[in-house]
């Protein structure tokens, strides 16, 4: 399984505690973006490449991370994308099964909203890869139309699901504290907010719509 962790400028303390996730140990591909190189830097991880215009990083900064990462993408300062949405971009060129935000959520507001929204069309344009944002306490992703899967997981005890943009519509969950059957989650609708699952294993089906679905600890 390829996978590609991509860490972001965001407040340090949102950013996932790698060493806590199964995958750690596995072989994986790590992007820093701007201010995520480093993120990823203080805690012991050596990018495979950065992406940035790096104008969040002061000068002494900037020279530690170019002696410690070979491979360096500087982007323009002014641009119409940002510096997370063009690391994704880098991410999919290695032709991934999974990609990982982390180093997105907290801080400023509308670049949470921003990365959202990115998210959202990277995984409508590319089905095949699975896409997340993490942190400590939160995993989000976006679920297209058809059946899903969802592992049991100790630490992510709750799990939510809101409609993005359009309603859900002939929504079903299976195995969960609060099943339901061919119900529809319209937009401002926060009825589906803290399920659990019950099985091992629960599924969510529905037939169209974009799903956003969190999954969230104490």
């Amino acid at each position: 399984m390829t996978r590609v962790i991509v860490c972001s400028g965001g407040p340090v303390e949102e950013v996932v505690d790698f060493k806590q996730l199964p995958f750690f140990e596995e072989e994986n591909v790590f992007i820093g973006a701007d201010r995520g190189a480093l993120h990823l830097l203080s805690k012991g991880i050596i990018p495979n490449e950065i992406i940035g215009d790096f104008d969040s990083l002061s000068e002494n900064e900037f020279r530690l991370v170019k002696e410690r990462v070979s491979t360096i993408t500087i982007l323009e300062v002014e641009k119409d994308e940002t510096d997370t949405y063009i690391a994704i971009e880098k991410a999919l060129a290695y032709k991934p099964d999974e990609i990982i935000l982390t180093g997105v959520t907290g801080g400023r507001l509308d670049h949470y909203e921003a990365v959202l929204h990115d998210l959202c069309l990277f995984q409508l344009n590319n089905p095949e890869t699975l896409f997340s944002i993490q942190n400590n306490q939160n995993i989000i992703q976006f679920l297209l139309p058809g059946i899903h899967n969802i592992k049991q997981d100790a630490h992510y005890k709750y799990i939510s699901f809101f409609s993005f943009g359009e309603k859900v519509e002939k929504i079903s969950l299976k195995g969960f504290l609060y099943n339901v059957i061919d119900e529809d989650i319209s937009v401002g609708n926060a009825k589906f907010t803290s399920n659990e699952l019950k099985g091992r294993t629960s599924t969510i089906s529905f037939r169209a719509g974009i799903c956003l679905m969190i999954r969230s600890s104490d």
